[in-house]
């Protein structure tokens, strides 16, 4: 064995040198996030005695959810055709954003457009839209059109358009260049180069986010139709204020249940779209 590694060691020119790590910058800030951590526990007033003393109480509303009721058919109705209604704010808006982003995302792709301006401008203004979460959209949208399902679709539109346009540019970027060479040696322009050398490239990928921003928003329409963007959202919240734990815990599990299945079908329309073997 002393001889095998003394050849190896001859043939490698001897051990590798560990990698020099700068120990003194890795400890401050590990202190520093330590203390930022425990700063914020402090300014948020969070004690384990806190924790635990309401644990019971938890577990007393726990108790009130079962069984999942939603205490009369007439109920049930309405509950359904919330569910519905949410599920079309996350498809109108997903459907609606993904348009919208697709120019977008060539007009913020560097490879795509020279002028540095309209580029700036283009990720500049995504990134403002994509920093205002879709709560507050759908606080904005309710003062702009009134309360109900539409401001929660355009709520989903505004903030789901500037996040794929953004993913959409990191994947023209990152596109083969061969296509698109191809289609220059052959005469072709840029709306033929965008056509024939990036769109059949870019396409799946992009379909692949939409279909996974549809799942994300399905969540979404949930929460935003507690400020009365519509939806079943608004049911959960009011069932919530008035204590009815029977019903809130049917509502919440209508919900689950329909994540569940809009997850399950488009894990597998993604795998179809990339590709992939499905599992």
């Amino acid at each position: 064995m002393s001889e095998l590694r003394a050849t190896f060691l001859a043939r490698a020119g001897g051990l590798p040198e560990p990698p020099r790590t700068h120990h003194p910058m890795a400890l401050l800030l590990i202190g520093l996030g330590l203390v930022t951590y425990v700063a914020g526990l402090v300014v948020l007033d969070v004690t384990p005695a806190r924790i635990f003393s309401r644990l019971g109480r938890l577990g007393d509303i726990f108790l009130l959810m079962l069984p999942p009721s939603p205490s009369s058919m007439a109920h049930f109705w309405v509950y359904l055709d919330a569910l519905g209604q949410t599920l079309s704010i996350a498809f109108v808006g997903t459907t609606a954003a993904a348009v919208i982003a697709l120019p977008l995302g060539f007009l913020a792709a560097r490879n795509v457009v020279a002028g540095r301006i309209v580029h700036f401008l283009t990720r500049r203004g995504l990134d403002c839209v994509r920093s205002v979460d879709t709560l507050i959209w759908a606080l904005i949208w309710i003062n702009v059109v009134g309360l109900g399902p539409f401001a929660g679709a355009l709520a989903i539109a505004c903030t789901d358009l500037a996040g794929l346009a953004k993913l959409m540019s990191e994947a023209i970027e990152t596109a083969e260049a061969g296509p698109v060479e191809g289609v220059l040696a052959a005469g072709g322009g840029r709306f033929a180069v965008i056509r024939f050398g990036l769109l059949p490239q870019v396409l799946p990928i992009f379909a692949s986010q939409a279909l996974y921003f549809f799942e994300s928003n399905t969540r979404s329409a949930t929460i935003i139709g507690i400020v009365g963007a519509g939806g079943i959202g608004l049911y959960l919240s009011e069932m919530i204020r008035v204590l009815e734990w029977r019903e809130v815990s049917f509502l919440i599990l209508m919900v689950l249940i329909t994540v569940a299945v809009i997850d399950a079908i488009s894990r597998r329309l993604r795998a179809a779209i990339m590709g992939a073997p499905q599992g």
